[in-house]
């Protein structure tokens, strides 16, 4: 007989639930009222990037462009402290290189102006298309996926747990006003990617357990296949939540948003697919009969 400690995850589903809908009304609220703020990859502006002779003052060098009327830029370290990338957002002017580059000169230190790049409007405009359209071919295929390997409510309950990890990722951004660009959309990918490791880790234990488990109601299997597989969710989690915040505090700010996405998706995704998931397959009325293939001449309800 094992010795597993088996939890009632279940038993808090309701809870879990109501928590869920909260975050997702919040999310999708300000979603529409507020939407994203979009970085430059979708809403087009001006890339510079200059050197320095020594370590520059970020800080100081951003102060100074709003002073001299530029209008939000994004002043950070690109690689050494020698080296300083500049994003400018609106409509791309063949002369504001050569107005930065005044400004920043102004102090008498001797820069190299390295790179120039222009992203237009239209350009970002199909590149948040195509993201979005990648977005959804990548959940379709999840769901064709898990239909197949599994069965169509598992298959179900999977893709509407990674479209909640993804709405409440999103929401986060859009509530506190955090700039969304290609870094963060991979970040979001990124995030439907392990989220569905963990659920199909949870299925597969799910349904091995059904197959075992001969006279148990699904809400018991689910407990006991979700206590056998916490551990390895908490411990995968854990190690991976150690490497975003190194990146989080060390890795600087170009990949600064990349991070906090990794870190508020992994964790709303490590809940969802305890709970979210589960409760799904539960409220879609799993029984042991979706899983198990019928003998051929023997009746479903005979099965023990």
């Amino acid at each position: 007989m094992s010795d597993l400690k088996v939890y009632n995850f279940m038993g808090l589903r309701k809870f879990a639930l109501a928590f869920s809908i909260l975050m997702l009304v919040a999310s999708v609220g300000s979603l529409s009222t507020k939407g994203l703020v979009f970085g430059l990859d979708f809403s087009g502006g001006t890339q510079i990037e200059v050197g320095y002779e020594k370590p520059a003052d970020v800080s100081v060098l951003r102060q100074q462009l709003v002073s001299a009327g530029f209008e939000s830029p994004v002043v950070v370290h690109f690689g050494a402290e020698t080296d300083v990338l500049i994003r400018l957002q609106g409509e791309p002017d063949q002369t504001l290189a050569e107005r930065v580059y005044s400004v920043l000169q102004s102090n008498g230190d001797n820069i190299e102006l390295r790179r120039v790049d222009f992203v237009g409007p239209q350009i970002g405009e199909e590149l948040r298309e195509d993201g979005g359209l990648g977005m959804l071919a990548a959940l379709a295929v999840v769901m064709l996926y898990v239909a197949v390997r599994f069965q169509f409510k598992f298959a179900l309950g999977a893709v509407l747990a990674l479209v909640h990890d993804v709405i409440i990722t999103m929401g986060f951004f859009s509530v506190f006003a955090l700039e969304f660009d290609l870094t963060v959309l991979a970040a979001v990918l990124a995030v439907v990617g392990y989220s569905l490791n963990d659920t199909i880790i949870v299925f597969d234990r799910i349904r091995e357990n059904f197959r075992k488990i001969r006279k148990a109601e699904p809400v018991d299997v689910i407990n006991e296949s979700m206590s056998q597989t916490l551990w390895r969710t908490i411990n995968t989690s854990f190690t991976t939540m150690l490497v975003l915040l190194a990146l989080f505090f060390l890795g600087g700010e170009l990949i600064h948003n990349f991070s906090v996405a990794l870190i508020v998706g992994i964790g709303v995704g490590t809940y969802s697919s305890i709970y979210v998931a589960s409760t799904l397959l539960l409220a879609l009325n799993i029984q042991r009969e979706d899983i198990l293939e019928p003998v051929e001449g023997e009746l479903v309800d005979d099965l023990p």
